[in-house]
């Protein structure tokens, strides 16, 4: 009888509702979009914290043992090379703010020179966030961000997907800013079924 009863609460959760489960991991989606925020606050940290934040739901969708002490270690450990790849991100978005300042000074070609430098910028953004969700301790940010970028072009329904990410979390911050904050791990939580997809179709 005993025994019956010690079994019981295991029995409990492997009966937990697959909508319960969801929603357990939809909260820890947003929890890990406040936790990509803070990280990012260095301005040239926020490759390296949505990296961490990916794996942390990497580990959650395993069921592994995870929590933020894990996550700012892989948030140190992404930092050794990331914060380069944070740095090349704000130079390209430097860049495009010029292209559009001469496009609204009527320079000739201004227009189509903005309209292509915000679509380099947009395919660079969903290249970060892929190469990011694929990051491993130890990983080159180089080798990451070149076979991201090809998985970009190669895979352009994910990569929509990921644009479509992008327009939800511009759209919050405009409409009220502190949406904007957790919308982030959704996305990054994107970022990594995306990747999962395209390496299971392979």
């Amino acid at each position: 009888m005993a025994q019956a009863h010690a079994k019981a609460p295991g029995r409990a959760k492997a009966g937990d509702s697959p909508l319960g489960e969801r929603f357990a991991l939809f909260s820890e989606c947003l929890l890990t979009g406040v936790w990509i925020a803070v990280a990012s606050l260095g301005v040239v940290t926020y490759p390296a914290a949505f990296a961490a934040g990916a794996r942390h739901l990497r580990r959650r969708t395993a069921h592994e043992a995870g929590g933020w002490r894990r996550f700012a270690a892989d948030f140190r450990a992404a930092l050794r090379g990331g914060w380069l790849a944070g740095l090349a991100g704000w130079a390209a978005a430097a860049a495009v703010w010029v292209d559009i300042q001469a496009a609204r000074a009527g320079l000739p070609g201004g227009p189509l020179v903005g309209a292509a430098g915000l679509v380099a910028l947009i395919g660079v953004a969903v290249a970060g966030m892929r190469a990011a969700a694929s990051w491993t301790p130890g990983a080159s940010w180089r080798a990451l961000l070149a076979d991201a970028g090809r998985r970009t072009v190669l895979d352009p329904a994910g990569s929509f997907l990921l644009v479509a990410g992008l327009a939800v979390v511009c759209l919050s911050g405009w409409f009220v800013a502190p949406l904007a904050v957790p919308v982030l791990g959704a996305v990054a939580a994107a970022a990594v079924a995306v990747e999962t997809r395209y390496r299971r179709g392979r």
